[in-house]
């Protein structure tokens, strides 16, 4: 049973969300005997309340408090996006660990290289890909080839690509560690009804509270960090569900609670000795907001796809995820399959009109790609809090500001391209290629990793460079986007940061 510890308890660590990076962390640092509260925002759900619904699970698992300006695709449940995700999960290449070194000075961004390099990582990336199921990893198999993926892989080995692969998913093909294989169900954004696909709420979180060191704390909305006299943070003050404000005491406090919820909880725990907030002293919290270059590619082709059954993400091609100059732009990207519901791709295309109307009868023919890739770093990208406006807890609503760099605009007119040419090598019809809606669902950055205090947040493992028990432990700490999915890597920071963690109590530094 899970224990319940008093709010005067000042040796947990208090951990902010439960999602991919909250809810590793929590369970890694439970299963080392650390003892950790764990402060959700939103319920938990149960397997029996996930229906093959997008707007209903939108509804139950999203995060619908006021925010100003270009919207994210957030979570508010125990598992956070990996309730929503698609498990996409590659490793970033070596490169993309030297941003700066390898792209130079592209104009207008603040690219800096990582405070760590894929050698160090690649041990963490071992443990999270055994962790999750990664689909082609540690002996587990490649996922299902659904018709979209063989639609795509055909149409590229057309174009003379070479790495087109179905691996590199957290859904289990087989059954495996306490999850069944995937049954090919589909509309695995709503989360997935049976569990396959690897997400906190039933992994990480079960795990930790199998220890005796872990207390979960749903409905939970952390309002602000304390700190003592010398600047050493000593507790969180949350609301609970009926409102009423309690602090509980802490050894150490770890904020994960995705971009937005990350900065603003920073920010709003400005004092006379922090007065821009936490770990914000140079001015860089909320900063280098970044969300992926994205795409969305749809084609009629000549036959009977339904690209709604089977894993929403099968698989992907990757000879574009390199730096290739050449191509005009700086970075890479990748095509991945995407299937969408009939309500999504309207919502994609245009959704009114005689065009559109046209164009979703041909639903079944339809094959789809999502193109994602490195979005460069920008100061006037950030999450920053509202001067005035307050939401139904109090607190100042975030405002979210984002825009393309003109390399990201290039980056996606050549993978629309060649999304295009995939297509029509297949004889398709009616291509649909855009930038879809201006939704964040990758967000990374706002208290990016950094050599030096003035270019970021945090040092190499999470930790503030103003405090030294204050960690921050989702992709807030990117310090920048590269071309694949961020989940696998926010997984992979998390148990090196426990292990970090771990190793300074017993030095008796932290």
């Amino acid at each position: 049973m899970a224990r319940e510890y008093a709010l005067k308890d000042k040796s947990v660590v208090v951990v902010i969300g439960s999602g991919a990076g909250g809810g590793t962390l929590s369970n890694e640092l439970a299963q080392k005997g650390i003892d950790v509260v764990c402060l959700e925002a939103g319920t938990r759900l149960t397997l029996a309340d996930v229906v093959n619904d997008p707007p209903t699970m939108h509804q139950r698992m999203s995060w619908h408090d006021k925010r100003i300006g270009i919207p994210a695709w957030l979570c508010k449940t125990v598992g956070g996006t990996t309730m929503r995700w698609s498990g996409i999960s590659p490793r970033f290449q070596a490169h993309e660990f030297r941003a700066r070194t390898t792209y130079g000075n592209l104009e207008d961004t603040t690219l800096i290289d990582w405070p760590l390099t894929l050698d160090e990582l690649n041990p963490y990336y071992d443990k999270a890909e055994s962790k999750m199921g990664v689909t082609g990893s540690h002996g587990i198999p490649p996922s299902a080839e659904t018709n979209n993926f063989k639609v795509l892989k055909a149409g590229a080995r057309k174009l003379g690509y070479k790495e087109i692969t179905s691996t590199r998913n957290a859904i289990n093909p087989v059954a495996r560690d306490g999850r069944p294989g995937c049954r090919q169900i589909g509309f695995c954004n709503s989360g997935c009804v049976i569990g396959a696909k690897w997400s906190t709420l039933y992994t990480e979180i079960p795990a930790a509270e199998q220890t005796d060191h872990f207390e979960l704390r749903a409905n939970t909305m952390a309002i602000r960090i304390n700190h003592d006299k010398q600047g050493h943070v000593t507790g969180v003050v949350y609301a609970d569900e009926s409102g009423e404000l309690h602090e509980q005491k802490a050894r150490a406090v770890c904020v994960a609670g995705n971009v937005v919820e990350t900065a603003r909880i920073l920010l709003n725990s400005a004092t006379s000795m922090f007065p821009q907030g936490l770990g914000n002293s140079t001015d860089q919290v909320g900063r280098n907001y970044m969300r992926h270059m994205f795409g969305f590619a749809y084609a009629v082709m000549p036959k009977p796809v339904n690209f709604h059954r089977g894993t929403r993400q099968t698989g992907m091609v990757l000879d574009e995820q390199y730096h290739k100059p050449d191509r005009g732009f700086a970075g890479g990207y990748m095509i991945q399959t995407l299937g969408v519901d009939p309500h999504d791709l309207a919502n994609l295309t245009g959704g009114w009109g005689e065009d559109a109307a046209e164009f979703l009868e041909q639903y079944t023919r339809i094959a789809g790609a999502f193109l994602v890739g490195e979005d460069p770093p920008q100061a006037t990208n950030r999450i920053s809090l509202h001067p005035t406006e307050r939401d139904q807890q109090g607190l100042p609503v975030p405002v979210l500001e984002y825009k393309n760099h003109p390399n990201t605009n290039v980056m996606r007119d050549h993978a629309i391209e060649q999304s295009r040419r995939i297509y029509a090598s297949l004889g398709s019809t009616n291509f649909r290629g855009h930038a879809g809606p201006p939704v964040g669902c990758h967000n990374m950055g706002v208290a990016r990793m950094s050599k030096s205090p003035e270019d970021g947040v945090t040092n190499r493992w999470g930790q503030t460079h103003d405090i030294d028990n204050l960690f921050v432990s989702d992709g807030s700490t990117f310090s920048t986007s590269t071309a694949g999915n961020p989940t696998l890597t926010i997984v992979a920071l998390a148990i090196r940061q426990a292990d970090h963690i771990a190793e300074r109590m017993v030095q008796k530094t932290l």
